[in-house]
């Protein structure tokens, strides 16, 4: 049978191979793994079948810990069952694991190994959470490269049907399940005449069933337990052997040899190296470089780790060795050393003779790992001195582990092509480029390879695809440090980025900018322009914004024009059968969208050859001197930590940058000093139609847009272009009005604009950032840092327009351009901020509220502001609760030690003490009194124990105001059990959940949140049932404050929720509706429509507003509050503005109308049932 090739990622691979073997799929969404689930979950919408004829019955679970329950039930009642997983995921699986492995049940579990959040989240890629299920008696199956995992996924099925021990196959997070290669793709006739069909059967008649009925899970005592754990062992000896077998068969199949321990290198090696995963690859050009160069090398490179087998280890490790060195890619502390080298250790404890073996650290975190670091590991083995348990990828200048690194070694083949793209993120960059190795690989004999590097921010990161293509396989799994290309398609990018790193000479630079050939002396920085002099960079153009604007994609979908671009001056296909080819390429993404989509993107790519501008290069580019870099009084901590990270120079940070920080503790308020500046258009502010009204400032998504309100001497001293007007109101005597822009730190989406209400003409009009930014930076930075902030003239709490007064305690964001979720809690930062308490769900509001090092939330001049941490995904609500026990259990002790303190202080301190006992309870009032305790206790004698204490904790004083952030995955799913409980237990806690309707942070997959008819990630063809009423079930304690808000629709409405919640004195709950770019809003200008998306969604009766507040019916009043008014339009045609729905009518045209019905009259029943609750007296 002829070899057939596709080129595909990591996790396509492995789901291809899951998908011949499953029956049933029980899984849950968790980065990097969920792609897996969402081809199976797409193949079996398609009706593709498995090798039983079959498709695959997919069941997505309200979290990992459920998936695994499903999973262990589903093997008990026969059916062959697999999930896909990572990280904290695997974790909450590992008691059904045991209980898996105990029963001797065939699963696979498909992991893409993954960093476990410790001191600080990490979703990239390490073995971590895989070594922590060690023990489960699960065996475990490394596959190092996209095409091992598609060769040795089937080798896990087959194993753990014929062995009757569960697999955990796994791979490297991102490294592998990100990166796309092209490979050789397993037949599925080749798999299936390898099923050991007498297994199988076996496996079936074992299978839970009245007709023949037993009994599992029982409980054992201590005299019988210990015998029946024992009595597995059998099933353990003969996996080996098993795994060895049918790595046999695959090796004949595809013509790559497999083994339980793979070897490569020198025959006679004396040094070899042990390790598994991706790393394995990189060790392999290692590897030929040293041996080429005359040295004796090897890696040996570990498949099936559990049962880790010491015949298979010998039968491959040279006899020649008297060296190793062990990798791993964990982190045990406080262990003798990591897993894998204790077992290799283990391995040789009564060979005679034995090897020197040390070990080491590499790779946490997705670490890039290159030959050069590898080199260093083979040269510390034959070094005088060897060093044990170091690392290798950064520089420990704390306990000095870490390897001297030599010159830079390039290993990799001769011959490649290598490109480099900085894009930004949702500008299509990463696309385009998968689609770009796609078409490489897929219709030419070369080998292509495609890697994506992201920092942490939304869909407004940067973004940095790594591309080589080949005539040979390519074994390169690290970044690229030299490239024969590099495009630059965000021209902000060259003044925060070394863009042109590694650019070889004579290379290719491609700058997507609107500056004409002569401006650009005048804009390139003089590094920029040396580099490109002096390396005879062959220098192009393109102004890619316009032609995407010409054809109606807008200026920020500049994909296309930059691909074809990118073809046209590459030239590794030719550019004719690349145009074809990438239109192909379009009609199969966009065909759903509609034929105009396809049109514009198709269009694009014609436009983009004209827009190609060569450069000539001036000589005196070489000269260019560097300007003088400003200080501008940055504090340390940004200066040593938070501008290198954001320079992409963070792996070039030593480890003793973070002594003091090894908790994980982050400065707030970095973020301002980003000044990002990647917006393409901003908005302009015109004095002359402006009412001030404010609502520019309350939706803005970043907070970078501010009213700002002038004494006469700070306008006198402001710059020229300072425009101001009159200040309309009562409290603003004397003060002159200004809407102050920051156009650095917009985004540009256009939303401040698109809900100007000013009657006689929009008070913001979007201008191109250029043109914005030298008038404006200057008068931000006035304002911000001159003008004294007057909203102690105003309650901030009394109106929309008094509230954007106050600071916003949460600001320049990495949430994406538009996004729906920022504006409620930059509101509620305004209206209680400075004493906050916030437990954050991971999910987007933790990305974009918590990613290193620019963090958001910051504080006022007096050093207050939001208290911010992250526990996990699927128990934040608890994390809240103990939040409020241990604040009251801390101002119950100083209540408490006020009362032995009363009679030993001052007449008046212990009246303030009195009126704190009074008021603790109360904001305003705690707030007076900790005042006047502050001021008088610092006279007060501390010899006595108990004031002493009081003085200590004086910043408990002051009543928090503590706050649960996230989204509809954790609230409605994964952590809901948390959520009620909490609701449940009285106390003084405000919830509040920004409602997506899906999974946004992993890509959009469905929740219990998700309405009928849309169509997300696991729900292909639409869902099928109505959304979970998440605020009703609140409502059925009757002393919870609960209420369903919505920005765009009624702004004083959500203002009136959020006071209310805050103030009620118990639980609250408030679920906000909030647009995300997973919506696909199809209005001209998508999420710079969010706001009125919102409205929308209000007026037709998709969403509703409502209150309920149990201190109403304490007044014998009805507690809920029906705010929306009567529909009018269709919620049917509301759906039509969204891709969500519009690609359900497209790809399933025979279920869509009777999906819409039914989601119509889902909302009017729910309508209806609001009504009858606001009528009940």
């Amino acid at each position: 049978m002829a070899k057939k090739f596709k080129t595909m990622d990591g996790n396509c691979a492995a789901a291809h191979c899951a998908y011949a073997f499953t029956e049933v799929a029980a899984i849950y969404p968790i980065t990097p793994s969920s792609t897996m689930a969402e081809y199976v979950d797409e193949w079996s919408a398609k009706g593709q079948k498995n090798i039983f004829g079959q498709t695959v019955e997919v069941v997505e679970m309200q979290s990992e810990a459920g998936a695994a329950g499903a999973v262990h039930g589903s093997l008990q009642a026969g059916a062959l069952t697999t999930t896909f997983t990572a990280s904290q995921g695997l974790l909450l699986m590992i008691p059904n694991m045991y209980k898996i492995a105990g029963e001797l049940l065939p699963t696979v579990f498909h992991v893409s190994a993954r960093a476990i959040a410790a001191h600080a989240l990490n979703i990239f890629g390490d073995h971590q959470d895989v070594m922590a299920c060690r023990q489960t008696g699960f065996a475990l199956l490394a596959s190092g490269g996209v095409q091992e995992v598609m060769d040795l996924g089937g080798v896990a099925h087959l194993a753990a049907i014929k062995g009757r021990v569960p697999f955990l196959h796994f791979f490297d997070g991102f490294r592998t399940s990100h990166e796309i290669q092209k490979i050789e793709v397993m037949d599925y006739d080749d798999l299936k005449g390898l099923i050991d069909q007498d297994a199988l059967k076996e496996f079936k008649d074992r299978a839970l069933n009245p007709e023949h009925p037993v009994l599992r899970g029982t409980a054992q005592n201590g005299d019988i337990y210990f015998q029946g754990r024992e009595a597995c062992n059998k099933y353990y000896d003969a996996i080996p052997d098993i795994v060895a077998d049918y790595m046999k068969e695959i090796s004949k199949i595809t013509g790559r040899t497999y083994k339980p321990f793979n070897y490569y290198g020198a025959e006679d090696a004396t040094e070899v190296i042990v390790a598994m995963g991706s790393v394995c690859q990189a060790l392999e050009e290692t590897v030929d470089y040293l041996n080429a160069a005359g040295r004796k090398v090897g890696v040996l490179e570990v498949h099936l780790y559990r049962p880790f087998s010491a015949k298979y280890f010998f039968d491959v490790m040279p006899k020649t060795v008297e060296k190793i060195a062990v990798l791993d890619r964990t982190k045990e502390p406080g262990s003798l050393g990591e897993p894998l080298y204790l077992d290799v250790c283990s391995l040789y404890k009564d060979c005679d003779n034995a090897p020197m073996i040390i070990g080491g650290r590499y790779g946490l975190g997705s670490k890039d790992t290159t030959p050069t670091q590898l080199v260093a590991v083979f040269d510390n083995l034959v070094s005088s001195e060897p060093k044990n348990g170091f690392t290798i990828g950064i520089v420990d200048d704390v306990t000095g582990l870490s390897l001297e690194i030599g010159e830079r070694v390039n290993a990799a083949p001769a011959g490649a092509t290598r490109c480099k793209f900085w894009g930004f993120g949702s500008d299509g960059t990463v696309g385009a480029n998968k689609d770009a190795i796609k078409i490489i690989g897929d219709n030419t004999d070369m080998y292509a390879q495609a890697y994506f590097d992201y920092d942490s921010k939304k869909s407004g990161g940067v973004t940095m695809s790594h591309l080589r293509f080949g005539e040979t396989p390519i074994k390169s799994t690290y970044l690229l440090d030299e490239a024969d290309y590099i495009a630059c398609h965000k021209p902000a990018y060259i003044y925060q980025y070394d863009i042109l790193e590694g650019l070889k000479k004579g290379g290719t630079f491609l700058l997507n900018c609107v500056w004409s050939p002569e401006e650009l002396s005048e804009k390139l920085p003089a590094n920029v322009k040396r580099y490109i002099a002096e390396n005879d960079i062959n220098f192009y153009t393109i102004n890619a914004v316009d032609v995407a604007v010409k054809v109606g994609l807008g200026p920020n979908r500049i994909n296309m024009v930059t691909q074809s671009a990118f073809f046209n001056l590459s030239e590794v296909i030719p550019f004719d059968k690349a145009v074809a080819l990438i239109k192909e390429a379009i009609q199969k993404t966009y065909g759903k969208k509609g034929e105009e989509i396809v049109k514009m993107n198709c269009d694009a790519v014609d436009g983009a050859i004209d827009a190609l501008v060569k450069i000539d290069v001036p000589a005196d580019w070489k000269n260019a001197v560097d300007a003088d870099a400003a200080d501008n009084n940055r504090p340390d901590f940004i200066k040593n930590i938070v501008d290198p990270v954001n320079a992409q120079r963070g792996n070039k940070l030593p480890v003793s940058v973070f002594e003091g920080r090894e908790d994980g503790t982050f400065e707030t308020g970095t973020s301002r000093y980003e000044k990002r500046g990647v917006a393409v258009l901003v908005p302009e502010w015109n004095k002359d139609t402006c009412i001030q009204c404010n609502q520019c400032s309350l939706v803005c998504p970043h907070a970078a847009i501010r009213p700002v309100l002038v004494n006469d001497a700070e306008k006198a001293a402001a710059p020229a272009s300072f425009e101001t007007l009159k200040a309309v109101g009562k409290d603003f005597a004397g003060l002159e009005f200004r809407m102050q822009v920051s156009p650095l730190d917009c985004l540009g989406c256009g939303v401040c604009a698109n809900v100007c209400p000013a009657p006689k003409g929009k008070a913001l009009v979007m201008k191109p950032i250029d043109d914005v930014t030298p008038t404006e930076e200057p008068n931000w930075t006035y304002a911000m840092d001159k003008v004294t902030n007057k909203a102690d003239l105003v309650d901030a709490a009394a109106s929309i327009k008094n509230s954007q007064f106050a600071q916003p305690y949460l600001e320049f964001s990495g949430a994406c351009a538009g996004c729906g979720e920022t504006p409620y809690i930059k509101l509620i930062t305004q209206l209680f901020g400075d004493r906050m308490m916030v437990a954050n769900a991971t999910g987007c509001t933790s990305i974009w509220g918590g990613s290193a090092p620019s963090m958001p939330y910051c504080k006022d001049e007096n050093g207050r502001g939001p208290a911010w941490a992250n526990s996990l995904f699927e128990d934040n609500a608890e994390f809240g609760l103990g939040m409020v026990i241990a604040n009251n259990k801390i101002r119950a002790t100083l209540a408490a030690r006020m009362d032995e303190a009363m009679d030993k202080v001052s007449p008046e301190l212990a009246a303030a003490f009195k009126e704190w006992q009074e008021n603790k309870d109360d904001a305003k009032g705690s707030k007076a009194a900790a005042e006047k305790i502050e001021a008088l206790i610092k006279d007060a004698d501390k010899s006595n124990a108990a004031v002493k204490e009081i003085a200590d904790r004086t910043d408990f004083l002051v009543k928090r105001s503590q706050w649960v952030f996230g989204g509809d995955g954790w609230a409605y799913d994964i952590g809901y059990g948390g959520l009620d409980h909490v609701i449940a237990s009285g106390e003084d806690i405000n919830i509040f959940v920004v409602d997506t309707e899906v999974y946004s942070n992993t890509g959009g997959q469905s929740s219990k949140a998700t309405p009928t008819a849309a169509v997300a990630k696991f729900a292909a063809s639409g869902k099928k049932v109505k959304k979970k009423d998440l605020g009703m079930i609140g409502t059925t304690y009757g002393y919870v404050y609960v209420a369903q808000i919505a920005l765009g629709a009624n702004m004083n409405q959500a203002l009136a929720a959020i006071k209310e919640a805050e103030a009620y004195p118990g639980p609250s709950l408030i679920i906000a509706y909030a647009p995300c770019i997973n919506h696909g809003i199809k209005a001209k200008g998508g999420m710079g429509n969010s706001i009125a998306e919102e409205k929308k969604a209000v007026e037709c009766g998709y969403w509703h507003l409502w209150r309920y507040n149990p201190l109403l019916a304490e007044e014998g009043k009805n507690p809920f509050i029906l705010d929306s008014k009567e529909p009018t339009g269709n919620v049917t045609d509301f759906m039509m503005g969204e891709n969500r729905y519009l690609m359900l009518k497209a790809g399933y045209p025979e279920i869509a109308d009777e999906l819409f019905a039914k989601a119509e009259s889902d909302l009017a029943i729910r309508y209806e049932n609001y009504k009858r609750m606001a009528k009940n007296d």
